[in-house]
């Protein structure tokens, strides 16, 4: 596993790990090493995407993260997820669009969201000469595909 790839992994499962320990109650005080302003640091953390997710039962939570790879010119037809996914650009620059939303461009190092239900009408890599590599993060209360087509779609 590469570097970016092992530290995007890492700061995903942190990411919801913290998730699980905030459902505990509200209105908890958080603090993190990113909070602390004491001494020196070994390490330095910063928030590198927060976005709010739907409502969840919570008592059957799971994350799961997937590694997607487009080869030049790339993409998959249209699909949607069952829950909220949280992407990353590992390599490259992927081209999205949900439906009624206007379609968006992500480069490596950056993270966008997914919303759970949500037609993807395009899921494709932006280069036709450089594939891309990004990681779909998935927040799940219950047991269903990661993917399903979309109503209508044919797959190819």
């Amino acid at each position: 596993m590469t570097d970016p790839v092992r530290w995007a992994a890492g700061a995903l499962l942190l990411s919801g790990a913290a998730l699980v320990a905030c459902r505990g109650g509200s209105g908890a005080a958080r603090n993190t090493a990113a909070d602390d302003p004491g001494p020196a640091r070994a390490a330095h953390a910063r928030a590198a995407f927060s976005h709010a997710l739907p409502g969840m039962d919570g008592r059957t939570l799971e994350a799961t993260i997937v590694e997607v790879s487009y080869a030049p010119g790339g993409s998959s037809p249209p699909h949607t997820h069952p829950c909220p996914v949280i992407g990353y650009v590992i390599d490259g620059a992927l081209r999205t669009q949900s439906q009624g939303e206007p379609e968006a461009t992500y480069s490596a190092g950056q993270s966008f969201y997914e919303a759970p239900n949500t037609v993807h009408v395009v899921s494709a890599n932006a280069s036709r000469d450089r594939p891309v590599r990004f990681l779909a993060y998935f927040v799940c209360d219950h047991r269903a595909p990661l993917v399903a087509p979309a109503p209508g779609a044919t797959q190819r």
